[in-house]
């Protein structure tokens, strides 16, 4: 599965290398109801070609219109839809929603080329950059992004955008949980990625929308299949595969890790990490367990829940006694 954003600035490169000028946007922030998260990426020429999405149509609708007759001459411009304090559109959002959006305006020229190709690469996994536009010229410019924190930063004179590859939730191995769990992560726009040997634990099982693997997951993850921009998340009670997808994940660069398990089990299994495994003490301290925010959860739905909270929590960058 490639990720919308990368198809948006991979078309938007093919335009520019083909000497067409081309307009990116970029949702700065929601306000209400939106169904698009700040950082999502629409790509156009003014000959009317465009990819990607903003709100699901309206506002595309109303932005190609406007580009079509000579608006966004600017080098950046920030657009607010559904708040009527744009004269020039009429568009309401559905309940009262309102929509942030960075334009800028792209020449064909090698400088945009390239910049469109680090972009690339970082949506493809290979490198977290920091992207900062100038909102008073344009200026562009990135950095390397250290920190997992908010995907737009805006301030008086800039915007500081995060880039990095597709979110991925791997999930090592099949249960009742992880099927939850693989659906919250599709309906979250996670590439959803589910790995597990045993056919008899697949028997049946369909999840529309995710990748399943018949392998160990821990033998995906060694072969690389985990970037900074992935969660590791084992639901099994089945040491040899959670056991072996511990090992592997905290020798990668994964933002959660995380097994299931009470207190108890997670202290066992620690203790055999530590004692089997070879873990360090740094390497077992990436590894959340028990998974998930302390929410009460019993039924599988609810474990799932406490999961994938703590996944965003991690991903926004929010420290756990915060929540």
């Amino acid at each position: 599965m490639q990720h919308l954003d990368l198809l948006v600035v991979r078309k938007a490169l093919e335009w520019s290398a083909s000497g067409r000028r081309v307009w990116l946007c970029t949702v700065l922030s929601t306000y209400g109801s939106a169904p698009r998260a700040p950082g999502s990426l629409l790509a156009a020429t003014a000959d009317g070609h465009w990819i990607g999405s903003l709100s699901g149509g309206c506002v595309e609708d109303d932005f190609l219109e406007r580009l079509a007759a000579g608006a966004f001459a600017q080098p950046v411009q920030v657009v607010r839809y559904g708040d009527g304090s744009d004269t020039r559109s009429a568009i309401r959002l559905p309940c009262g929603g309102i929509l942030d959006v960075l334009v800028e305006n792209l020449p064909a020229d090698c400088d945009t080329q390239a910049h469109l190709r680090e972009l690339e690469s970082a949506l493809a996994g290979r490198r977290r950059l920091l992207r900062e536009v100038s909102l008073a010229d344009g200026a562009r410019r990135l950095l390397p992004d250290r920190e997992h924190g908010p995907r737009v930063e805006r301030e008086a004179e800039r915007v500081l955008l995060r880039v990095g590859a597709a979110q991925r939730l791997l999930l090592a191995g099949y249960s009742t949980v992880a099927q939850v769990c693989a659906e919250f992560g599709v309906s979250l726009g996670f590439e959803v990625v589910l790995c597990d040997p045993r056919d008899e634990a697949l028997q049946g099982v369909e999840l529309p929308g995710v990748e399943i693997r018949r392998e160990l997951p821990s033998e995906y993850i060694r072969l690389g299949g985990c970037h900074a921009d992935t969660a590791v998340v084992a639901l099994t009670h089945d040491p040899k595969i959670d056991d072996l997808a511990m090992i592997e994940a905290v020798r990668t660069e994964a933002f959660y890790i995380g097994v299931m398990g009470s207190m108890v089990t997670s202290s066992k299994r620690k203790e055999r990490l530590r004692r089997v495994g070879g873990l360090s003490e740094a390497e077992l301290a990436r590894v959340i367990a028990p998974i998930g925010l302390n929410l009460g959860s019993k039924t599988p739905a609810e474990i799932a829940l406490a999961v994938m909270a703590d996944i965003l929590r991690v991903r926004s960058g929010i420290a756990r006694e915060r929540v």
